[in-house]
C-alpha cells in the first residue's frame, strides 16, 4: 500500500520515485494476460439465480387469468394487469389509474415516449416537437449515457447542468427554462443517481415542480431506476408527482421505473408513471402500436414478488450480495488513493455505480491505460452528452457484475492507473 503522501505537494525526485515503485507494480498486472469488464452495470450471477424460481411460479394447469378476470394468454390490457399496476403503486407512491405497465425495458418506454413527443407532441402542447426549429434537454452530468444517445439520435440538443451533491444545479435549470422555450424537458435519475450516487433532496425535488418555465409543454423524464436498491440505510425521496400537483403542474413529470435488477434485466417488467391526462394522451397512441405487453410475464412476477414487503425481503438479499463489492472498492480508493489529492469519490447508500474524479485532464488515459493490462471499465466521457467530458475526469466503476476477487483486481489496477497519470501530469505541469 502507498503511503498518503500529497502528490501535489512532493518534489520532483520523490514523484518519480513513487513512479518507479507503482509502475512495477502496473507491470507485474500487465504480463498476466487479465480479461476484466467493468464497463456496464449489470446483476451478477449470484443476484440473477435470487429469482429463479420465479420460474417455477406458472405451469400449464395454472389459473392465467388476472385480478379482472382477463385472460394473460390473449389479446388486450395494453396499459398493463391490474395487480402489477398495484404493486408498482406501491413502489413509485403514485395511483394505480397513474401507471401503465409495458414490456421488459423502462429505457424502451422513455425512448417511445419522447419519440411520440417529437411525432405528436405531448398532452396540451399543440404541437409536434419534431417540427419546432429546436428541441433541448437539460441534462445534469455525470449521468446515463443511455439518456443521452436517445436524444443524440432524435437531434435533440444536450445543455450539460452540472450535478451537486443534493442534486442538479437548481439556480443554472431555473434560469434556462425561464428564458428559452426550446428546452423541452430534463433527464433526471434522482435516487441514487447514475453514477454519482446522489438523491435529490427535498428542496431540489420541491424546485423541480415548482419552477416556471417558458415552454408550456415541459417535461421532466424522471428516471426512478434504483428506487428500491438500497445497500445501507435507504436515502428518502420526496415523491415528484405529488409535488407537481401541489405546485399546480400535475402534468409536468414522466416517471420511469422497472424490475431489470430485481428479477431478470432481459425479461423483466417495466412502468410508466404520469397524469391520468398525459396517460390517457399516450393510451390513445400506443392502442396503435400494441394489443397489449406480455401479461404472462406480469403476472409471474407479481405472484413471485407479491406485495411491497416481500419485495423489500428480496432486496436485502440483493445487498448481501453487492454491499461487500461496494465495501471492498472505497476501501481499496481509500487505501490507495486517499491523502494524496489526486481523485475524489462519493460513498453511496444504493443504487449500482461509483463515480471516480481524477484530476483535470487524466480520465481518457486513465481508462486507456487500463485497457492495456485487460481491465475494461466504462468509455472517459461516456457519462456526459456527446461522450465530451468537460474536464476529462470523471470515470464510472460498476462493481456489481465482477466476483470480489476480480473486482479487488481491477481497482488495484485502477488506483495504479490513476497514480501513474496524475504523477505523468503533475511532473509535466512543474
Amino acid at each position: 500500500m502507498e503511503n498518503h503522501t500529497d502528490y501535489i505537494s512532493e518534489d520532483v525526485n520523490e514523484l518519480n520515485k513513487h513512479y518507479l515503485i507503482i509502475k512495477e507494480r502496473y507491470d507485474e498486472y500487465k504480463n498476466q494476460n487479465m480479461i476484466l469488464d467493468m464497463s456496464r452495470g449489470k446483476p451478477c450471477p449470484e443476484q440473477l439465480d435470487l429469482s429463479t424460481e420465479m420460474l417455477d411460479i406458472l405451469i400449464s394447469d395454472d389459473h392465467l387469468k388476472a385480478k379482472d378476470g382477463s385472460d394473460c394468454r390473449n389479446y388486450g390490457g395494453i396499459d398493463g394487469i391490474p395487480e402489477a399496476k398495484e404493486l408498482f403503486s406501491q413502489i413509485l407512491e403514485v395511483s394505480t389509474n397513474e401507471i401503465i405497465i409495458g414490456g421488459n425495458s423502462s429505457l424502451n418506454m422513455m425512448y417511445d415516449t419522447i419519440s411520440r413527443a417529437m411525432l405528436h407532441g405531448v398532452y396540451g402542447s399543440g404541437s409536434q416537437w419534431g417540427k419546432l426549429p429546436a428541441i433541448k434537454f437539460l441534462c445534469p452530468s455525470p449521468g446515463y449515457d443511455r439518456h443521452f444517445a436517445i436524444c443524440e439520435l432524435l437531434n435533440i440538443e444536450m445543455i450539460v447542468v452540472d450535478m451537486l451533491q443534493n442534486g442538479p444545479d437548481m439556480d443554472t435549470i431555473e434560469k434556462l427554462v425561464s428564458e428559452d422555450d426550446s428546452i423541452k424537458g430534463i433527464w433526471c435519475v434522482p435516487k441514487y443517481s447514475n453514477p454519482d450516487g446522489i438523491t435529490y433532496s427535498e428542496e431540489t425535488v420541491y424546485r423541480l415542480a415548482h419552477m416556471n418555465t417558458k415552454a408550456r409543454d415541459f417535461r421532466i423524464f424522471w428516471d426512478d431506476a434504483y428506487t428500491v436498491h438500497h445497500l445501507t440505510k435507504p436515502d428518502q425521496l420526496k415523491n415528484i408527482l405529488a409535488a407537481c400537483k401541489a405546485a399546480g403542474n400535475p402534468d409536468r413529470v414522466y416517471m420511469f421505473s422497472s424490475t431489470s435488477k430485481i428479477t431478470f434485466p432481459g425479461s423483466g417488467i417495466a412502468v410508466l408513471a404520469s397524469s391520468e391526462e398525459n396517460l390517457n394522451f399516450i393510451r390513445k397512441q400506443i392502442s396503435i402500436q400494441t394489443i397489449g405487453p406480455d401479461k404472462i410475464n406480469q403476472l409471474r412476477h407479481v405472484r413471485f414478488l407479491k406485495n411491497i414487503d416481500n419485495l423489500k425481503v428480496h432486496m436485502e438479499k440483493h445487498a448481501a450480495i453487492i454491499e461487500p463489492k461496494f465495501d471492498m472498492v472505497l476501501n481499496k480508493l481509500e487505501s490507495e488513493l486517499s491523502g494524496k489529492n489526486i481523485a475524489s469519490w462519493n460513498k453511496p447508500n444504493g443504487g449500482y455505480f461509483i463515480s471516480l474524479n481524477t484530476l483535470d485532464g487524466c480520465a481518457k488515459d486513465v481508462v486507456n491505460m487500463a485497457a492495456e493490462v485487460g481491465v475494461t471499465l466504462t468509455k472517459a466521457g461516456a457519462t456526459f452528452p456527446y461522450g465530451k467530458d468537460p474536464r476529462n475526469r470523471n470515470i464510472r466503476i460498476a462493481p456489481t457484475f465482477p466476483s470480489v476477487k476480480e473486482l479487488e483486481t481491477a481497482i488495484e489496477v485502477l488506483c495504479l492507473c490513476v497514480q501513474l497519470v496524475s504523477i505523468k501530469k503533475i511532473l509535466s505541469e512543474r
